[in-house]
């Protein structure tokens, strides 16, 4: 068996309790980016404090958002038509 067949096989034995603590995972992350994001704005943290490979991560989830954000964006800011 494959490395991503036992992966495939070890998510499927995952139980509600495991998938609901991975949703939670998810809200918590980003959270802390917008807590993150707020110290920045507000001078109590630069951005070159975190260590480099948090800076990475962070830049990349920005990068990833920007990109969803502009694929949802159907009609365009600069599009004035009323529909």
């Amino acid at each position: 068996m494959s490395d991503s067949d036992n992966h495939l096989e070890g998510r499927a034995q995952q139980g509600p309790v495991h998938q609901e603590m991975q949703a939670l995972d998810v809200g918590f992350i980003r959270v802390l980016e917008d807590l993150i994001d707020t110290l920045i704005d507000n001078g109590v943290l630069r951005l070159t404090d975190l260590p480099p490979q948090a800076q990475d991560k962070l830049n990349q989830r920005k990068r990833a958002r920007q990109k969803l954000r502009n694929s949802l964006d159907l009609i365009g800011e600069d599009d004035d038509s009323t529909i």
